[in-house]
């Protein structure tokens, strides 16, 4: 029984027993007088399964019947391979006569696995491994804001991160982002932990060093 069908029970246990008055009764479970003597007789004839819902466990009434559904889903298969559900809702029911809800075709195409859910959808991308040694590669970011909140203009720091271990190799406060700053805290990068392994930087703000402590 349903939450709902439980709290009829105990409601109605109370009214027969004495304890519990119909009209509290309709405003407990927010019913009229009419619909409470209703349930409270079948309450009596057939005690709490007189309660549950008749339909329960009974195909509604309003289901599309299976030789139907098949049909709709050759249409699709055939016609509107590449439609979303809204739109073959509306050629079914345009070209073909056949009337039947968006949200059922969604249903049917999902079942069918002519369909995917936004979220079904949504790629989740490997992340990148680390590198496995220290000083392979550098990580290289800058964040422009009010590092220092009104105590000076706003800034920007340069950093430099080892991919392997996480370590702050270089952390430079400039005025803004750009070519010649970062040049500079690469130089001073250089200096003091070595040079790129190849001319060529893996990306745009990384780069990989041969030997970190070399010079």
């Amino acid at each position: 029984m349903s939450e709902r069908e439980l709290k009829r029970v105990e409601v109605l246990a109370q009214v027969d027993d004495g304890r519990l008055s119909v009209d509290n009764a309709a405003n407990m479970l927010a019913l009229t007088r009419r619909q409470v003597f209703r349930l409270l007789k079948l309450y009596r004839q057939d005690g709490a399964s007189g309660i549950r819902h008749k339909a329960r466990g009974k195909p509604p009434n309003n289901r599309i019947h299976k030789a139907k559904r098949d049909y709709a889903l050759s249409l699709i298969k055939e016609n509107y391979p590449d439609f979303g559900p809204t739109l073959t809702a509306e050629m079914l029911a345009e070209h073909h006569g056949f009337e039947v809800s968006r949200e059922t075709v969604r249903k049917w195409m999902s079942g069918a696995g002519l369909w995917l859910s936004r979220k079904q959808r949504r790629t989740f991308h490997q992340p990148r491994l680390r590198r496995e040694c220290f000083g392979e590669l550098i990580q290289i970011d800058g964040s422009e804001h009010r590092w220092f909140e009104d105590r000076g203009d706003p800034c920007t720091p340069l950093v430099f991160i080892d991919d392997a271990t996480s370590t702050l190799m270089e952390l430079r406060f400039v005025t803004s982002e750009n070519t010649f700053s970062y040049f500079e805290a690469l130089e001073r990068y250089l200096t003091t932990h070595g040079r790129p392994s190849r001319s060529t930087a893996t990306s745009t703000r990384s780069f990989a060093c041969q030997n970190p402590a070399s010079t």
